[in-house]
């Protein structure tokens, strides 16, 4: 047995479809304290009455509770169809950590989390959901569905994104959009994690390929995915360092004091820039800090989900 290829080996999540169930309860046992108060009567069974409709299947209980009025659906409604998209390239399994857990994640984990709690949820409406995911090739597609086995196939890959090594796997995001583009037939709401390290040269495209989404009627959602303190505060000690470029392997040595009002300038103005070009082209930007909580991802969810008529 080689017993450094043991102790080095990624083991990703142990139980990745637990955490994400504990997430989603988490967040829906909050709701009541939200503006979406009432809604969480909706996760399970039912679906908010619309006016014209058949009062047939009213749950006239949950009426006398909450003083709403929901129709209960059924396992062959499917109201939404939502598309998962991961860029799983060497950027994104920053910091490098062997195991993943809810208080210890790095941006591919991160976002491997928060996309099985959106299916979570998804999975309670009996929604379809379907997935890519890519790095410098197209690693994995799969069209919306929303059966049981679909879903733990889902989660499958999802936990083999976290556990692939990447080294110096570099992506042009754009080229795996369009090719995405062109496969959504049916119009869904998509949701982009990528933490945009992009060139410049290729950030103009990038744009032009979520036009490419947009031009088709989806909705699209970019969770820009960053660690804040070492990528937006440049937050390292004073020591002399070598930051290496993970998808590159190009590197500078210096001290992080030297250029630390430099970057955080730099890195900001850019992500105001990405802000006001998503504006423009009418796609939700969510800035998203993986040190945080997953509340600020599953309320955009609602709020699409509520928007996506």
């Amino acid at each position: 047995m080689n017993i450094d290829k043991e102790i080095n080996e990624i083991v990703g999540f142990k139980h990745l479809e637990l955490l994400a169930t504990q997430v989603v309860e988490g967040f829906i046992s909050g709701l009541h304290k939200s503006p979406f108060h009432g809604f969480s009567a909706e996760f399970a069974e039912h679906k908010t009455y619309n006016n014209g409709e058949s009062t047939k299947h009213i749950d006239w209980k949950l009426f006398a509770k909450t003083d709403k009025l929901y129709t209960k659906r059924y396992e062959e409604e499917t109201n939404l169809r939502c598309h998962l998209i991961i860029d799983n390239s060497s950027s994104m399994h920053y910091p490098a950590l062997k195991e993943q857990g809810i208080n210890s994640l790095n941006k591919i984990g991160f976002s491997v989390l928060a996309s099985a709690a959106i299916m979570n949820l998804l999975k309670r409406q009996r929604d379809a959901v379907g997935m890519s995911i890519y790095s410098d090739t197209y690693e994995f597609y799969s069209s919306e569905k929303g059966s049981e086995r679909h879903h733990q196939m889902l989660l499958a890959q999802l936990n083999n994104a976290v556990v692939a090594s990447k080294t110096q796997v570099q992506t042009k995001t754009y080229s795996h959009l369009h090719l995405i583009a062109e496969k959504l037939k049916r119009r869904s709401l998509v949701f982009l994690f990528t933490d945009m390290f992009e060139s410049d040269a290729e950030a103009e495209k990038l744009f032009e390929a979520l036009q490419h989404l947009k031009y088709n009627k989806h909705e699209v959602v970019l969770f820009h995915t960053f660690d804040k303190e070492k990528e937006l505060q440049f937050d390292f000690t004073n020591r002399p360092k070598r930051f290496i470029d993970v998808e590159t392997g190009e590197f500078v040595n210096l001290y992080a004091d030297t250029i630390k009002e430099q970057y955080e300038t730099a890195v900001q103005t850019y992500f105001t820039d990405l802000e006001l070009k998503c504006a423009q082209y009418r796609i939700k930007y969510v800035p998203t800090n993986i040190n945080e909580s997953f509340n600020k991802i599953l309320t955009t969810y609602l709020v699409e989900r509520q928007k996506f008529g």
